[in-house]
């Protein structure tokens, strides 16, 4: 089997998906059909189309006027505006010839030249399907895409009579709170409007925006020109509903009200560090904001469904319709380039000073979490309709807390990556760089270089050189927490503790494998040669056979 073919069996055997499509062509599929699913490839994700595969996976072959293959891209590009350019190679398997069709993501919208738009997305039961791409879904494809901004659209409709003066006023008491832009506070009400970009010009009369809309409307107006706008705010106990209030208020009115409802909820504790007494919230009040106004902002105005704040036993849940935007992915989420769905709403917002100015309020999310010694913000609910972040109702780890606070007392802020660090050491103990890396999200390098900068803080302990080098939290985190027997288990043993634990063991046995040594001592394979060969070279054992069949005796 060639690589080719190799490649192939591999696609087929992940079975048909959102990005992976099989058509049969022992009846000589129709160009009609073939160019459609080319269109329904281009317009979600891009992918991969076998012809000559069935359903099932199994390569039935080319029907005899799909055999020179040649033709295939010029078809596809003749008949799609605008015109896809896909690549196309035919392949043998299973004694069969199929044609493999790689179809790239469309940055636009793509048509049949028939005027037919689809696209794919998953059934029920998990099989995928092509359905129509319908008129109301334009936007939101182009939005996540970053092609347009439903935010900065003039709503013609409205007067700037029919909005709410009392909101400016909310606006400028938010900027005083929040520590917006100062220079805003000196405009006059119809300059406000327009630095902010709330009111624009629409033939000759001042409309606003959606975003003006969302921050000066009424109730009403919300009401009637953007139905899919709702905040609802639950509190559940077991399955008892404590509070279940819904919002169509103002924007900024309704972040006032739940963040009200959320402060509420939030029990403090204080320990003492140093000279200081530091608070210890059940949740952080901080990472809320920025979660919240996540959802506020980045949720998707065309898909009904309200931004739902929950706080149940197990935690708080903040979700908003529309999934991540186009680059966005859980692999990617602490490193990815801040972009949004709404910019002209997201601007506001952070001009106003409701939002984290860098564009990276996930790592206030993160931070809200790790330096309390929890888990992660956990958005692994997330998927394509959905964006959804749990923060886990799990008691503080004081001791950590200490740890980091006397950090930032002595070196200034803790990084982001180097909380992940600490906190999945504190979890599982004893990690190598690879095993952190996707943590962190990024480079290995970059992950190498932060755990060696722990190091030399004192935070962490390595061991061992290489590929194969690990790292444990040091001694001294470990006694500062009262562990000491904890920090034995994990950093292993001295080399003349292990060179003792070798010679012991082979006194007992009659002699020893490298295998046995990297057991008994918690060594790598590289640590368990050079361990041996120690011992070796002073004389104390010898070497029996060679390569992996070798065994250590003591020299008699």
């Amino acid at each position: 089997m060639d690589a080719n073919e190799h490649e192939i069996e591999k696609l087929i055997q992940q079975g048909e998906s959102v990005s992976l499509e099989f058509k049969s062509d022992i009846k000589c599929l129709p160009d009609r059909e073939l160019v459609a699913a080319v269109v329904s490839l281009a317009n979600t994700n891009g992918g991969d189309l076998l012809l000559g595969v069935e359903d099932d996976g199994e390569a039935t072959g080319l029907h005899a006027n799909h055999l020179n293959v040649s033709g295939i891209s010029s078809l596809i590009a003749n008949k799609t505006n605008p015109a896809i350019s896909v690549r196309v190679e035919r392949c043998e398997l299973q004694g069969k010839s199929i044609v493999h069709i790689s179809v790239p993501k469309s940055r636009q919208l793509v048509s049949t030249s028939d005027g037919l738009l689809v696209r794919r997305r998953l059934k029920l039961d998990g099989t995928p399907e092509a359905v129509p791409f319908y008129p109301h879904e334009f936007i939101q494809r182009q939005s996540s895409m970053g092609l347009v901004d439903p935010s900065a659209m003039v709503l013609e409709d409205v007067l700037v009579s029919q909005l709410d003066p009392l909101q400016r006023l909310r606006i400028r008491n938010a900027i005083k709170k929040y520590g917006g832009e100062q220079s805003l506070l000196a405009l006059a009400d119809d300059e406000l409007d327009g630095a902010l970009g709330l009111c624009r010009e629409a033939n000759g009369h001042r409309r606003p925006t959606m975003t003006g809309l969302l921050l000066l409307g009424t109730a009403d107006l919300l009401r009637q020109y953007l139905p899919a706008y709702e905040v609802a705010f639950q509190v559940l106990h077991g399955t008892d509903v404590k509070v279940n209030e819904f919002y169509r208020k103002p924007l900024l009115e309704t972040f006032e009200e739940v963040e009200l409802l959320f402060k509420a909820r939030v029990e403090e504790e204080e320990i003492q560090v140093g000279l200081f007494r530091v608070p210890v919230p059940n949740y952080d009040r901080r990472a809320f904001r920025e979660a919240f106004v996540n959802a506020l902002v980045h949720r998707d105005f065309s898909r009904l469904g309200a931004v739902h704040v929950k706080i149940a036993d197990d935690g708080l849940f903040i979700s908003n319709p529309g999934g991540f935007v186009e680059g966005v992915t859980l692999d990617n989420l602490l490193v990815a380039d801040p972009r949004s769905r709404n910019p002209l709403l997201a601007d506001v917002i952070k001009r106003i000073g409701l939002a984290e100015r860098t564009g990276r309020g996930i790592d206030r999310i993160y931070e809200g979490m790790l330096r309390y010694g929890r888990p992660i913000p956990d958005y692994s609910m997330s998927n394509e309709f959905t964006v959804s972040v749990q923060m886990a109702n799990a008691a503080a780890d004081l001791d950590f807390l200490k740890m980091v606070v006397e950090q930032e007392d002595n070196l200034g802020n803790m990084p982001i990556d180097s909380l992940i660090i600490l906190s999945r050491l504190r979890e599982e103990r004893r990690l190598t760089t690879a095993d952190l890396t996707p943590s962190v999200q990024k480079p290995e390098a970059n992950v190498r270089a932060t755990l060696e900068k722990l190091v030399e803080t004192g935070f962490l302990e390595p061991h061992g050189t290489g590929r194969g080098r690990t790292y444990t939290l040091s001694a001294t985190m470990y006694q500062k927490a009262g562990k000491k027997s904890e920090y034995i288990r994990q950093a292993g043993f001295a080399p003349i503790q292990q060179e003792q634990m070798v010679l012991n063991y082979i006194n007992k046995h009659g002699s020893i494998k490298r295998a046995d040594v990297m057991e008994l001592c918690h060594v790598t394979q590289d640590q368990a040669y050079k361990l041996l060969l120690r011992l070796k070279k002073r004389g104390e054992i010898i070497q029996i056979g060679d390569r992996k069949g070798s065994i250590y005796e003591r020299k008699r």
